[in-house]
């Protein structure tokens, strides 16, 4: 190696560590943005009792699909490797196995059963509406939703509220773009609710992630549903259903307060002073 060249190594060197180094601090940010982003790949735990349960149901699914993507993939790729042509193996020259029917039939079978009695447990506990303490009609319209208070005797219409400039970027958008309202739906916490779900035009779709919750709209039709909230908070979702031109304009915000506070709030509503 020349001598000019051997005296040039260190600085080559030097200059590809740093390089190195501004490549790292470089895909840093989207690397932290790639990691944040795949806590939101798997449904929320929500924050009711259903939510959880729908939550475990669907980790137990989840997994019980894995193992047997793992057993069925693993005994394909094994006979593919193992019994190819030119390690000299020749195809098996049997027709039938009775044996082997019915391990494949009963297996399969044990496993649907698995899945099926905690899956039937849920869906009887998310349909019981039973005992509920209060009552909430649910009206979809292009694009925005009524809500009804029938123990209260009170209602209102809840619009978007992120305004237009931001929607055609001649404005910032805001934290909760598409996802604010003018007026949020108001319930209280620790009470079981049942809600009554209709529309006015076409299908429509409540739609709450944190509160496993999501029923057609249909006019003509009264779907229902109930909730019961543990925890104060704000709850963000959309109408689910492709309801025609602005659809994604039409979200859903609940606002879980202690009781005391949803009887002073429905005091406001009832007196005709909006908050």
């Amino acid at each position: 190696m020349p001598e000019r060249i051997r005296r040039l190594l260190p600085n080559l060197k030097s200059v590809l560590n740093l390089r190195r180094l501004a490549a790292g601090a470089i895909l840093l940010p989207f690397a932290s943005a790639a990691l944040a982003g795949w806590d939101t790949l798997n449904m929320p735990v929500g924050v009711t009792e259903v939510s959880r349960i729908v939550y475990d149901l669907h980790m137990l699914i989840f997994w019980i699909c894995v193992v047997i993507g793992i057993v069925v993939f693993g005994a394909m790729f094994y006979s593919i490797l193992m019994h190819r042509k030119s390690r000299g193996v020749t195809a098996a020259t049997f027709h039938e196995s009775t044996t082997v029917e019915v391990i494949w039939t009963v297996i399969p079978f044990i496993i649907l059963v698995a899945m099926a009695v905690p899956a039937t447990a849920t869906l009887i506990k998310m349909e019981d509406s039973g005992q509920s303490e209060m009552t909430i009609k649910i009206t979809g319209y292009q694009w925005l939703w009524r809500y009804d208070y029938l123990d209260h005797d009170f209602g209102f219409y809840s619009f978007l509220s992120t305004s237009r400039d931001s929607i055609r970027d001649r404005a910032e958008k805001g934290e909760h773009y598409l996802l604010e309202v003018d007026r949020p739906l108001v319930i209280p916490t620790n009470t079981k609710i049942r809600m009554l779900i209709t529309a006015n035009d076409v299908i429509h779709a409540w739609w709450v992630p944190d509160l496993a919750l999501k029923r057609d709209a249909i006019p003509g039709f009264i779907n229902e549903l109930w909730t019961q909230i543990d925890d104060p908070g704000v709850y963000r979702g959309q109408c689910a259903e492709l309801c025609g031109r602005d659809h994604g304009f039409m979200p859903i915000e609940v606002h879980a307060v202690p009781p005391d506070e949803y009887r002073a709030w429905v005091e406001k509503q009832t007196a005709g002073v909006a908050e």
